[in-house]
């Protein structure tokens, strides 16, 4: 049986190239992704958790907004506990890791509560509905509010405070490049008799050929590659909206000799649907996601010469750890009541899986980067092995 796609999103497509020709990859992966009313993330189906197409960290165990939460403070009190201290997370989804932090802190850092104002920029009005009546609690106390993300970057004012990205920028469109004949090719979407078909084509933007000087390394004969230029724009006008904070992104990927190495031959480029993985973007069209890894340098480079300082890059369960990750399976495994207690079972299980080499604990990295804040020594990127 053939798997379903969006017939309307389709058309839409097939119009399109009809219409001018063959279309850059990015531009297939933007519509397909974030069509206003046909797109992936513009839909009302289930993305995340066990009825979506994938899990986040949050939805593994409350413990990692709890962790992230722990970090946000010590981040307010370097900055000189200011009230207000925003906190705004782009992408949030169901809103599980705002629910989380946000309990934690009310439960755990009422000093920090306090001053907390948390905003969710969410492109999806899908999204802000689950939102809502998730964190409705909050919503008494005044502490959540939402902002369209292009308003937030065109007419919000400069925040202090923590701009914050869980799993965001791996779902930016990309473009897509293949080294050819000694020269580096842009893979078109064209219309097939019955599907899309790739077809190869000229550079449509120049910064294509310069991404690679200054934020990665030179490609092999026969080698295919994707190319975030969105994930630069981000970093850009995410600098502009923060006048005094941090920059806190988490996301898989690799920094850009590992992302770019010869040995991966066909880039990154993931799909997910049902909680399984194709590199086949050509199917079931709309109804599922589409994912390249972060490359971190670029991040890092382009904050540099923006005026944004790299705090810490790190494996995410080493970030985690140094948080207290461990402690707490500790204290877990000491306040329960049976090592055979289901509930116990299934929270040190969980916890656990945020610390499995190969999965989430490796693949996702956290970097941070600051703006008009100094040197500083945050605790998630202090040695969590580190002999005292």
């Amino acid at each position: 049986m053939k798997e379903p796609e969006n017939k309307e999103l389709v058309k839409i497509l097939r119009e399109r190239i009809r219409a001018g020709g063959p279309i850059p990859f990015v531009e297939f992966m933007d519509l397909v992704l974030y069509h206003p009313g046909e797109g992936y993330y513009h839909s009302k189906r289930e993305k995340t958790g066990p009825g979506g197409d994938y899990y986040t960290s949050p939805h593994v165990h409350p413990i990692f907004g709890q962790l992230l939460a722990r970090q946000l403070r010590q981040m307010w009190e370097i900055l000189g506990r200011p009230a207000p201290f925003t906190l705004v997370e782009f992408g949030p989804g169901k809103g599980l890791l705002c629910s989380d932090i946000l309990t934690y802190c009310r439960t755990q850092l009422g000093d920090f509560y306090r001053s907390l104002d948390y905003v969710l920029a969410d492109i999806s009005p899908a999204g802000r509905e689950k939102q809502r009546s998730l964190l409705s609690p909050f919503l008494q106390e005044k502490k959540v509010e939402w902002l369209d993300p292009q308003g937030l970057f065109d007419r919000s004012p400069a925040r202090i405070g923590c701009l914050l990205s869980n799993e965001l920028i791996d779902a930016f469109p990309v473009h897509r490049v293949q080294k050819k004949d000694g020269k580096l090719w842009e893979i078109y979407v064209a219309c097939g008799l019955d599907s899309f078909q790739e077809v190869f084509g000229p550079r449509s933007n120049p910064a294509l050929e310069k991404y690679f000087v200054l934020y990665g390394v030179p490609l092999v004969e026969g080698q295919r590659a994707e190319v975030n230029l969105k994930a630069l724009e981000w970093i850009e006008r995410a600098f502009r909206v923060l006048r005094k904070g941090f920059i806190l992104t988490i996301d898989y990927g690799f920094d850009a000799a590992e992302l770019y190495e010869p040995s991966r031959r066909d880039g990154t480029l993931l799909c997910y649907f049902r909680h399984t993985t194709s590199s086949n973007p050509y199917e079931r069209i709309g109804n599922q996601d589409i994912t390249a890894h972060v490359n971190f340098t670029a991040l890092m480079k382009k904050g540099e010469a923006l005026g944004l300082q790299t705090v810490g890059y790190a494996e995410q369960f080493k970030f985690l750890v140094s948080l207290g990750l461990l402690q707490d399976l500790e204290n877990l495994e000491r306040d329960s009541p049976g090592n055979s207690d289901p509930g116990f079972l299934k929270n040190k299980l969980a916890m656990r899986n945020l610390l499995i080499p190969g999965g989430m604990g490796t693949l996702f990295k956290v970097l941070c980067q600051s703006k008009e804040v100094g040197n500083v020594d945050l605790l998630g990127f202090q040695d969590p092995f580190r002999k005292p």
